[in-house]
């Protein structure tokens, strides 16, 4: 997920390489953004590197090498460019820009449904909304984001109609609270504990009793890194 600005920084970095070998120099990024600092650039160069997208080369002035494009943008440039100068140039018009919000602070985030924040509910896999997440919550890799549904986790400052946003992924810390898969078909938010085979489910709220299972019946599918809460 990429917000506007990224992406054409990295399309803008990929196409001057292609032309020179050289990346461009941050003023040069700075001109093609129209961005007024160089600040600016550095932001948007350290999140194209925490996503995967880039990596600055180490001993070596203005080195930056594109590891990955995204789907849209690779799928674009399969055929040979010409290029005529400017940000984007021999492309035509800039592809659809995948997941990316209407500003430089923000990306849009798929909502998949609810998630219980009391008894587990059935798990929900379609995309229901997308909702538009300050930029400064994500962290690296992919990202969702559910419903909260139930007070089991208020005491930990989630409420019922609390949009949670989650980091995808398959591990988590002990005490994180995480998205859980309960024997594959029941899906909760809960803090998460293990204790040797077994795993515990806490809720944040004294009326829920913490729920044990073996580690084969849980199967974590992200953690909590914000909330969405609306007034």
């Amino acid at each position: 997920m990429l917000t506007k600005k990224q992406y054409e920084l990295l399309l803008f970095i990929n196409e001057r390489l292609k032309e020179t070998g050289v990346s461009p120099s941050f003023d040069e990024m700075k001109e093609a953004l129209n961005l007024k600092s160089k600040s600016g650039i550095h932001r948007l160069i350290t999140a194209l590197e925490e996503r995967g997208f880039i990596k600055r080369l180490a001993h070596r002035a203005r080195a930056l090498e594109v590891l990955k494009l995204p789907d849209t943008m690779a799928s674009s440039m399969s055929a040979p460019a010409r290029h005529s100068g400017g940000l984007g140039r021999g492309m035509g018009q800039t592809p659809n820009i995948p997941q990316a919000a209407n500003d430089d602070s923000a990306v849009t985030v798929s909502v998949m449904g609810r998630i219980a924040a009391g008894t587990p509910i059935e798990a929900l896999q379609e995309e229901v909304n997308q909702i538009s997440v300050p930029i400064e919550m994500m962290r690296s890799g992919d990202h969702y984001a559910l419903e909260v549904h139930g007070d089991s986790m208020i005491d930990a400052g989630i409420f019922d109609g609390d949009t949670a946003v989650i980091q995808s992924g398959a591990t988590a810390e002990n005490g994180e609270i995480v998205v859980a898969l309960v024997e594959g078909h029941e899906a909760t938010l809960k803090r998460l504990r293990r204790k040797g085979e077994m795993i515990a489910l806490e809720a944040a709220n004294p009326a829920y009793e913490t729920r044990i299972f073996r580690a084969d019946q849980v199967r974590v599918q992200g953690r909590l890194v914000g909330l969405m809460r609306k007034y």
